[in-house]
């Protein structure tokens, strides 16, 4: 039992570190703003001047924030000629880390009551 444990706290400590970038990617409010956008958007891409417009905030700070979530594998960017167009990561990679990391802390609060 108390292997199990010991085993258990493991692999949540080594879900933290692979999820790490990807939580503090999706932590931050205006990131959740866009992300929101990505969302509502069509899902094909959006550029970042139409998620500017959208969310109120400046090109440069889209662009950084864009940045951060495509660096965490929270979003993904695909070019057609000059343009650079934004959406929702599909590649279920890190959603899925998230997941399997909530769910494995879930169950080890499940398991102590």
């Amino acid at each position: 039992m108390e292997k199990e444990c010991e085993a258990r706290l493991q692999d949540i400590v080594y879900g933290f570190r692979n999820c790490r970038k990807a939580f503090t990617a999706i932590g931050d409010e205006t990131r959740q703003l866009i992300l929101l956008v990505l969302l509502e958007s069509d899902l094909s891409g959006i550029r970042v001047g139409e998620i500017a417009e959208k969310t109120h905030l400046t090109r440069p700070s889209v662009s950084h924030h864009l940045r951060i979530l495509k660096d965490a594998g929270i979003v993904n960017m695909r070019k057609e000629g000059t343009k650079n167009y934004y959406y929702v990561s599909l590649d279920e990679t890190q959603w899925k880390n998230m997941t399997d990391l909530i769910n494995l802390i879930y169950e080890s609060i499940r398991h102590i009551r």
